[in-house]
């Protein structure tokens, strides 16, 4: 009867942990599929910034695709680096939270809505200053400022990305952004020192290839 009730309990304990593995799995392939969403929406904000990048320096803009649900560099890039690890991991909620509110910042930016993506963008930033996307919201906020012409904030919170995040992935993109606002003052100077910068510092980012064309065009 007590080697009974040893198997009874092996079995039970068995299935706690085949129910543990099944959540774990469950939440990796959670984990995967958002992963994924996040470098398409990376991808779909760039082309969409190439085409917006392109209007304010005077070129024509090519058909850029139509960003889709959320960015890139956010969620920042490829996947997005680890929080610092002194940091407690984040909850499922506030992981949907921080998703639902970039999402929210970044479909404001795509109805050409840029005050309220910059405000929107802020609030995120405030709520998860330690974010993952947090040098992505504050690309964006530039970008934002750039289209509607406020070129000083523009410059200066591309700047502030530079000295806050100068190993983030939107690095190079934030130094792309800042010469096509001095290309647009008429500072072609300015630009091409910058356009130049990005190709010593990141030769081999897509933000050096842009960068190449440009000086080209700069130089007819």
């Amino acid at each position: 009867m007590i080697r009974n009730i040893g198997v009874v309990e092996l079995v039970r304990q068995l299935e706690q942990i085949n129910a543990e593995l099944a959540r774990l799995r469950g939440q990796m392939e959670v984990l995967g599929n958002e992963n994924q969403q996040i470098q398409k929406r990376q991808r779909d904000f760039y082309l969409d910034l190439d085409s917006r990048l392109k209007r304010l320096e005077g070129a024509p803009a090519a058909g850029a695709a139509a960003p889709a649900a959320t960015d890139s560099s956010a969620a920042t890039a490829a996947a997005p680096p680890a929080a610092t690890a002194a940091a407690r991991p984040p909850s499922r909620e506030e992981q949907a939270k921080e998703m639902r509110l970039y999402d929210s910042a970044s479909n404001l930016f795509r109805r050409n809505d840029f005050a309220s993506a910059i405000d929107a963008f802020r609030a995120f930033l405030k709520d998860f200053p330690q974010s993952a996307l947090a040098p992505n919201a504050e690309y964006w906020i530039g970008i934002s400022y750039a289209n509607l012409k406020d070129y000083r904030n523009a410059l200066a919170t591309q700047e502030q990305l530079l000295a806050r995040y100068p190993q983030s992935s939107k690095a190079p993109d934030a130094l792309l952004a800042i010469a096509a606002v001095h290309a647009e003052q008429g500072d072609s100077g300015s630009a091409r020192n910058t356009l130049e910068d990005i190709i010593a510092r990141y030769p081999s980012s897509e933000a050096a290839g842009k960068a190449r064309a440009r000086l080209a065009q700069l130089r007819r």
